[in-house]
């Protein structure tokens, strides 16, 4: 690091367990972002200004009037650009040193292996069913570190799941994967207050900075769960299941399509 650098990012170098060497395992890292809306503005946001080495973009949708209520990475003079592009503009005036990545289109079956085993770890900011089930194949295949989160009106919850660890369930082990093909409840149908999908997304960040600087993670095999109207949290454990489809007996399938709006 030069001495810009060191000034920069001194208020996590002050801090037990990150240094000079946690930071600059921060600078070497690779991070692909899918979904640059609620939950990809606050994450996308906050790994740029912590230095993560490289962010990869991906996102095949495009700003609308109705996102900018919560997805604070763009603004109105983005609207119907690509949303991995806007945020892109927004990254580079925050931190002009971070590497970015724009992938503008959304993950398939095709694209998701090469996607993940280019980077050290994935953030999974999509918002339905068949996208987290794809994503949780191809991290669990690649043996790559997937946080995950998911909020809806007043309501979330967020995961780390670590295919590094022998014990550690993933995303199959939660919800079975026959909900991928389910109707589902959706932000666009029922509603979310953008401060949640804030909180949820600055979760998500916090974990990854602490999995990349080297901290572990305390959300590894846990489920954390908030009501944002009573300001209620719990942390529910989350054993793996030894039936799981993904990552019990039976081998992992990444053949789901993928959406990350």
């Amino acid at each position: 690091m030069d001495d810009q650098e060191l000034l920069r990012y001194s208020r996590q170098i002050l801090l037990p367990g990150i240094d000079v060497a946690g930071q600059e395992r921060l600078l070497a890292s690779r991070v692909l972002i899918l979904g640059l809306g609620g939950l990809g503005s606050p994450v996308a946001q906050y790994l740029a200004a912590a230095g993560v080495g490289e962010l990869r973009l991906a996102d095949g949708d495009r700003v609308d009037w109705s996102n900018l209520q919560r997805q604070i990475v763009h603004d109105e003079a983005h609207v119907g650009m690509n949303k991995a592009e806007s945020a892109a503009l927004r990254l580079r005036a925050l931190n002009p040193a971070v590497r970015l990545r724009v992938l503008p289109a959304f993950a398939d079956a095709d694209t998701l292996p090469a996607w993940v085993a280019a980077v050290d770890l994935v953030l999974d900011c999509t918002d339905n069913f068949a996208s987290r089930f794809a994503v949780n194949a191809a991290c669990r295949a690649a043996g790559k570190p997937l946080i995950s989160a998911a909020a809806i009106r007043f309501e979330g919850q967020v995961y780390t799941f670590d295919p590094r660890q022998a014990d550690s369930p993933c995303y199959a082990c939660l919800y079975p994967p026959h909900l991928a093909d389910s109707g589902e409840d959706t932000c666009s149908r029922s509603g979310i207050l953008g401060p949640m999908v804030g909180l949820l997304g600055s979760l998500q960040a916090l974990e990854a900075v602490k999995l990349l600087a080297g901290l572990g993670s305390a959300l590894a095999g846990q489920v954390l769960m908030v009501d944002g109207l009573t300001q209620e949290w719990r942390r529910m454990r989350l054993p793996k299941d030894p039936a799981c489809a993904v990552c019990g007996s039976r081998q992992a399938s990444t053949d789901q399509k993928a959406r990350c709006p």
